[in-house]
């Protein structure tokens, strides 16, 4: 092959090549993030396809916090289509609860034995492991907001918990959460890295530290 040949050969700059070798260890790390990155708020990206947007690092802090307090000592959590509060509950290090998120983006079975497989079009289809009202606090965002997928999820809200209920959806749909649910609106405003929308709270139906949140 000639030298003039060699010219004829594409090139790429430096810069794009720095570019191409970040985006590649990016994929890589999604794919396979080491033990002190999976549980990063944001290691997984929001596939807006799937209805998916992550609480702010503050919020799901405060209702992971939430969450453990009301659970109680050596309690067992479930996360129901909330894979932020799952991640930052994990992030805690701590052992004093157990906790499963239960979602439908299998990205996220990289949490092992922890994932459960959910689609809310099918609100009892769960594992045999998971035992009716097993879980002393369910924390749930239904990822549509629609009558249909609130009234789904909320079936299996009912199903898991023994009794405590954090649910997190659109304002306009306070009424029929108190319906379905019988939870009450929360002082505490939840905050995404995005702005949506439409406006965001909590429901509860116990006493909580979100209702002393202004």
């Amino acid at each position: 092959m000639s030298d003039s040949d060699d010219d004829d050969i594409p090139r790429l700059s430096s810069h794009t090549l720095a570019a191409l070798q970040e985006f590649y260890a990016e994929q890589k790390q999604q794919s396979d993030p080491g033990r002190d990155d999976k549980y990063n708020i944001g290691i997984i990206e929001e596939n807006w396809q799937l209805s998916q947007f992550w609480y702010s690092q503050e919020t799901a802090l405060h209702l992971a916090k939430e969450a453990i307090a009301a659970a109680g000592e050596h309690g067992r959590i479930a996360c129901v289509s909330t894979p932020s509060v799952y991640q930052k509950l994990r992030a805690l290090h701590r052992e004093d609860f157990s906790v499963y998120i239960f979602e439908y983006d299998k990205r996220f079975a990289i949490y092992g034995e922890e994932f459960i497989f959910y689609d809310y079009n099918n609100p009892l289809d769960l594992p045999e492991k998971i035992a009716a009202r097993s879980f002393d606090i369910v924390i749930a965002d239904p990822p549509y907001l629609s009558k249909e997928c609130l009234r789904k999820t909320s079936e299996t809200i009912k199903y898991l918990t023994q009794g405590k209920i954090l649910l997190c959806t659109g304002a306009v749909m306070e009424e029929e959460a108190a319906k379905l649910l019988g939870v009450k609106m929360c002082k505490f405003i939840p905050k995404h890295t995005r702005t949506l929308g439409n406006e965001f709270r909590c429901y509860v139906n116990y006493d909580s530290g979100l209702d002393r949140e202004i």
